[in-house]
Formats: structure tokens, C-alpha cells, sequence
């Protein structure tokens, strides 16, 4: 009996020092983490901003075919350089019109001029007669797309623009008309006018179709590399539609700091960066400063006595240019330059 109350009383005393010994060591690591929270200072914040660059969008007014391309993607290129032949047999068709009416005018102006004679109304009603088909083709192609449109197929753009070629069609139609009943009667002082107007507008028909035509061969509009180039050799492409996107050579870096960070940087000021990609320590010049507003606030924990830093936005680019410094590289801020 004894033995067994000694040996309950030597079992209570182990968990006694167990427990005691587990509560030593959880205020010893309670202690630690206290102190540890007292007096290691946290690092500075690390800043880390990306290389961007200018991007520019080469398109044109000619609807066509992709005819050639002369530069391809990672090419550098100059302004000025030539970089995409398109073709189009429809204004090229257009253009052939237009000259064929500028002429027609141009005789009928002449043959006006001269007096009235059979072939002026010939020639006036053969004026008529080209633009009365003008009109027709423009009908129609106005009637598709207005039910196009309807069906939600075409933009109202796209119908507007058919209705608008309808309408000069139309007054194209109703002028000659009215040139060749002019013709008919003699040849007067208003037909005169009438007959300088038809080729005035006949003109100004060839210079619309040039105007397009011009953009059959597109150039670069500055230096850079050209990164995406959309269709291939052969392949349709619209009004406006992008051929090829350029990248111009003005590489600059994005930062998004809190506003503490602000009382060193200012426009115009220099700041000191750092490019891992290169290993490399610069200096740039920022000229772009901005609030990125609310959503990007940095929220504070209100038991330390903090309060929310706003985020801004800045934009730095070097001095001269850096070798191999391409957008999307990482830029690190070190600090402003004293």
C-alpha cells in the first residue's frame, strides 16, 4: 500500500514539472516574439517599377489586299521606311472612273465653250447616262447595307457611308441631267458655268480617289522596332484596320509609390534606378507624376496609429539611351539624387 501512494506522489510531481516546464517555455517564446516585434526594425520597402515604351498603330484609308511586306517583327526601321504595299482593284476601278468623267466634263467644257453642236449633246448625255449608272450602283449597294444594318450584320457607320456615296451619286446624276438639257437648249452663259462645275467636281473626284491611293504604300511615321505585324502576304485588310504596330525608341520606367515616398521626387527631379536584367545602377529623370486615385490607396493597420498612403504614379526616362533596355524589364528605385 506504501508503494503504491509513493508512487502516485512521484507521478503527480512529473506532470507538475511537465506543465511547469511547458509554461517556461511558452512565455520564453512569448518574450521573444515581443522583443522581436520591439526592436528589429522591418527592411526598407523595396520599389519596383517596369520599362515601358511609346506603341504606334500603322493603318490606313485603302481597303485591299496585303500585296508585300517589307519589314518583319524585331526589325528596326527609320521614318520614312517603307513598310507595307497594298492593293486594291476596286479604287484602282474607282480611279479609272473618276479620270474617265474628269475627261468627259473636260470635252463637254470644251465642245460648251465652242457652241452648242451635236456632239455636245452627245457627249452630255453620255455624262448623264455613266453618272444615271453611278447612282444605280450606289442603290443598291446603299439598299444591301441599309438591310444589312437592319439585321445587325454592318455597323450604322458603315451605312451611313453607303448613303452618303448614294446621295452624291444622286446629285451627280441630277447634275449631268441638267448639263445635258442645257446642251439641248444652247449653249448659255449658265451652261458655261454648269459646264466649269461638272469639271471643278470631276477634279476634285480623281483628288478623293488619290488621296486614297496615297496610303497604297504606308512609311513609318518615326524610328523604332516594329513588334506585331497582323496579316500575312495575300490577306484582306480593312479601313483603319492595323497592319503593324511600331515601338518607338522613347523607353522610359513606371513606378507606383505610396506618398511618403514623394517628398524626395519631384517633376524634373532625378532619381537613382537599378536593372537587374542588365546589372546596371542609372540615373533618370522623372517627368510624370500622378494620383492613381482611391482604389489604389495603401490601407494602414489603425491599431499602430498609421494612416492610408495614396499610390502615385511616376514616370522616369534616362538621360541617353541604355543598350538592350527593353519594355517590360524591371527597374528597381534606389532613391532620389541629391
Amino acid at each position: 500500500m506504501n508503494n503504491l501512494n509513493n508512487d502516485s506522489l512521484e507521478a503527480t510531481k512529473k506532470d507538475k514539472l511537465l506543465i511547469l516546464t511547458i509554461i517556461i517555455i511558452v512565455l520564453i517564446i512569448a518574450a521573444l516574439a515581443v522583443t522581436g516585434f520591439l526592436f528589429i526594425k522591418q527592411g526598407p520597402d523595396v520599389v519596383q517599377g517596369q520599362a515601358d515604351a511609346s506603341e504606334v498603330r500603322i493603318s490606313g484609308k485603302l481597303p485591299g489586299r496585303v500585296a508585300e511586306l517589307y519589314v518583319e517583327e524585331g526589325q528596326k526601321v527609320k521614318a520614312g521606311d517603307t513598310l507595307v504595299r497594298i492593293h486594291s482593284t476596286l479604287v484602282e476601278a474607282r480611279m479609272n472612273q473618276a479620270k474617265a468623267m474628269e475627261n468627259v466634263a473636260a470635252a463637254t467644257n470644251r465642245k460648251v465653250d465652242a457652241g452648242t453642236r451635236t456632239q455636245i449633246i452627245s457627249a452630255a448625255h453620255d455624262l448623264w447616262t455613266q453618272a444615271q449608272a453611278a447612282s444605280g450602283i450606289t442603290e443598291k449597294t446603299y439598299r444591301r447595307l441599309e438591310n444589312l444594318y437592319a439585321k445587325g450584320v454592318v455597323s450604322e457607320q458603315k451605312r451611313d457611308e453607303a448613303k452618303a456615296a448614294y446621295d452624291a451619286a444622286k446629285a451627280a446624276e441630277a447634275a449631268a441631267k441638267s448639263q445635258y438639257e442645257l446642251a439641248r437648249s444652247g449653249a448659255q452663259k449658265e451652261d458655261k458655268e454648269a459646264a466649269s462645275a461638272m469639271v471643278t467636281a470631276a477634279k476634285g473626284s480623281v483628288e478623293e480617289v488619290n488621296a486614297i491611293l496615297e496610303d497604297q504604300y504606308l512609311t513609318a511615321p518615326c524610328d523604332g522596332e516594329i513588334i506585331i505585324v497582323y496579316p500575312e502576304v495575300s490577306e484582306l485588310v480593312a479601313t483603319g484596320a492595323p497592319i503593324m504596330t511600331l515601338q518607338k525608341a522613347d523607353h522610359w520606367a513606371t513606378f507606383n509609390v505610396r506618398e511618403n515616398l514623394l517628398k524626395d521626387i519631384a517633376l524634373g527631379s532625378k532619381i537613382k534606378v537599378y536593372i537587374p536584367a542588365l546589372d546596371i545602377h542609372t540615373d533618370m529623370k522623372v517627368y510624370y507624376i500622378k494620383d492613381l486615385g482611391t482604389y489604389a490607396n495603401w490601407q494602414a493597420t489603425k491599431s499602430t496609429g498609421d494612416y492610408d498612403a495614396r499610390t502615385f504614379q511616376i514616370k522616369a526616362r534616362p538621360e541617353k539611351a541604355i543598350a538592350n533596355f527593353r519594355p517590360g524589364m524591371s527597374v528597381i528605385y534606389e532613391g532620389a539624387v541629391k
